[in-house]
């Protein structure tokens, strides 16, 4: 599978294609102390990432992100060890990182978030596949992610997403995944200042930075709850559309909502139609 343009970022859930998906990594375990041996290679290709990256999102990224950044104070030079990560986050919102292998059941994904605890997979793409690749992996996790579940507002809608999918029936997992896709992974902010990004999703991957923020191409639209439950999307290509708040605490205002019976109501209205052509299917 491969994004229509360079630079796509693969994220953590998609619309359960994701289940069909075979991963062509390994993620390394980490020893009885917690601790990853990542190799020479491997920590270049983190430092390589985060130089680029820092780089692209400069004034692209919300302020609470930045913060965060800040607050994690994430090496240049290596990899971080997940509990470097997870000592930061306990101090600020709870949560800590979950060691995970590169896919894992859909059950497992909703029990850590339910749990707080964020799972990132213990592996690092390949220069081969340095502008994109089909699982996330380590650099998408705690580049896009770990920063903003510093803020108590995004950690607390990313918490009660997870008790509601823990809880939610398969049908209704489907309607939750778009939420999760257009506000945790591809979320933009509408600020007094001018369009910023949150979603971790866009802010590990140079390609959906400049495109999300600066193409005239895809909608760009005030979130609706019903209006996203409603929208599909495909994991592999640029996003046709993304959804703004006007500020972060709006993430904490909607996990307030009683959001499966707005579930129930988008599935009483039914999807709008793809504004993407259908996947092609491989040759035999």
């Amino acid at each position: 599978m491969r994004p229509s343009k360079p630079g796509r970022q693969s994220c953590r859930l998609p619309n359960f294609q994701q289940v069909v998906v075979m991963s062509n990594y390994v993620s390394k375990q980490s020893d009885e102390h917690g601790f990853i041996a990542w190799s020479d290679e491997e920590n270049a290709i983190w430092s390589e990432l985060i130089a680029r990256q820092l780089s692209c999102i400069s004034g692209k990224a919300c302020d609470e992100y930045m913060a965060g950044l800040d607050k994690l104070k994430l090496p240049l030079d290596r990899i971080p060890q997940l509990e470097e990560v997870s000592k930061v986050l306990r101090a600020t919102t709870g949560w800590e990182c979950a060691e995970v292998p590169a896919l894992i059941s859909f059950d497992r994904f909703f029990e850590l978030l339910a749990n707080k605890k964020f799972p990132v997979a213990t592996f690092i793409r390949s220069k081969e596949e340095f502008d994109y690749l089909q699982e996330p992996d380590i650099f998408h996790e705690i580049f896009g992610h770990c920063a903003m579940l510093t803020n108590p507002d995004f950690a607390e809608f990313t918490h009660i997403y997870g008790k509601l999918g823990l809880a939610a029936s398969k049908e209704d997992r489907v309607y939750l995944a778009r939420l999760y896709w257009f506000t945790i992974e591809f979320g933009l902010m509408q600020t007094p200042e001018g369009l910023r990004i949150y979603g971790g999703g866009i802010l590990s991957s140079p390609g959906e930075t400049q495109y999300a923020m600066h193409s005239d191409i895809p909608e760009r639209h005030m979130l609706d709850v019903v209006e996203v439950l409603r929208t599909p999307y495909r994991i592999d290509i640029m996003q046709p559309a993304y959804f703004k708040i006007e500020k972060i605490h709006d993430l904490f205002e909607i996990a307030q909502m009683d959001l499966m019976a707005l579930v129930q109501t988008a599935k009483s209205l039914g999807l709008h139609a793809p504004k993407f052509p259908p996947k092609q299917k491989k040759a035999s």
